[in-house]
């Protein structure tokens, strides 16, 4: 299975993107897409689109957080990390911070961030990530800078 994880669009969507997310299987956007309209362009990609609430939308539309599973993993979308990872989870993924981030915190939980697709923070470029995952296979994270 392979995902595409974005945030932070800020009601941007770069030139390209779309084309660039119809290989995924499902695409995750952890949030601050601010309008929703934003969303239509990406939606053109076709695979299904989980969206978590970020702290700079006008509205309620979509969840603050969300818990899936997939090949045997547990995770949570986010937007804004937690100080400490919720029980039941294998993975955090998250957005806020504009800086991409792969770290495996003392419980073996690992916490993702893609970057931002359109307001990099420190120096880092625009980003978004591939999460490709296998059953007994250890999930593969890969940055994509744009």
């Amino acid at each position: 299975m392979r995902i595409a994880v974005i945030a932070d669009t800020h009601d941007r969507v770069p030139s390209g993107l779309t084309a660039r997310l119809r290989g995924a299987d499902e695409i995750w956007h952890l949030g601050d897409v601010c309008e929703p309209e934003t969303l239509a362009e990406i939606a053109e990609a076709g695979p299904p689109l989980q969206v978590v609430l970020g702290n700079n939308e006008s509205h309620r539309l979509w969840p603050l957080e969300l818990r899936l599973a997939r090949a045997g993993r547990r995770f949570l979308l986010t937007h804004i990390p937690p100080g400490r990872a919720p029980a039941g989870v294998d993975f955090v993924l998250h957005g806020h911070t504009h800086m991409p981030r792969d770290e495996t915190d003392d419980r073996g939980v690992r916490w993702l961030n893609p970057g931002c697709i359109t307001r990099p923070n420190r120096g880092a470029g625009p980003s978004f990530a591939w999460l490709t995952l296998a059953k007994d296979r250890p999930a593969e994270w890969r940055l994509v800078p744009l």
